[in-house]
């Protein structure tokens, strides 16, 4: 078996799947279907009931997110992301939201994160004053 520790996570061992070579000495190891290994393993974090830190941020790191982009999604800060990627406490309605983007972007379905950057475009357009219509189709934002 081989510990797969490149992937940021200590507890992925795999069966068969890899090729180990020694060039001049040196060890090197390479992975059949290394995108299809990853959905797996996120998948298989995604089921869990609890995300350690490094699961955590293996999610972000397979949606393609920055701490940044993750902090503006959740609606916190990215300082925020880094504490819980180091080991602080995870709330229970954050691990949820990220699982369910990443098992929707993983299906290939990504209206969750769609909408949720939408409503970020939709923070960034404060309103104060709205203005309202009664048409015959019914009540509308005035244009």
């Amino acid at each position: 078996m081989y510990h797969y520790t490149e992937c940021g996570l200590d507890n992925v061992w795999l069966i068969n799947g890899f090729t180990v070579e020694t060039i001049d000495g040196e060890e090197f190891v390479s992975f059949e279907e290394a995108d299809d290994l990853h959905a797996a393993i996120g998948r298989t974090l995604a089921s869990k009931p609890n995300l350690t830190a490094a699961e955590f941020k293996f999610l972000r790191k397979e949606l393609g997110l920055s701490q940044k982009r993750l902090a503006d999604m959740l609606g916190t800060s990215e300082q925020t992301i880094s504490l819980w990627e180091r080991g602080s406490e995870i709330p229970k309605s954050t691990e949820r939201l990220l699982k369910l983007v990443y098992l929707d972007h993983l299906d290939g379905n990504v209206k969750v994160h769609e909408m949720i950057s939408r409503l970020l475009d939709l923070d960034a357009k404060e309103a104060s004053k709205f203005v309202f219509e009664d048409t015959k189709a019914g009540w509308r934002v005035a244009a």
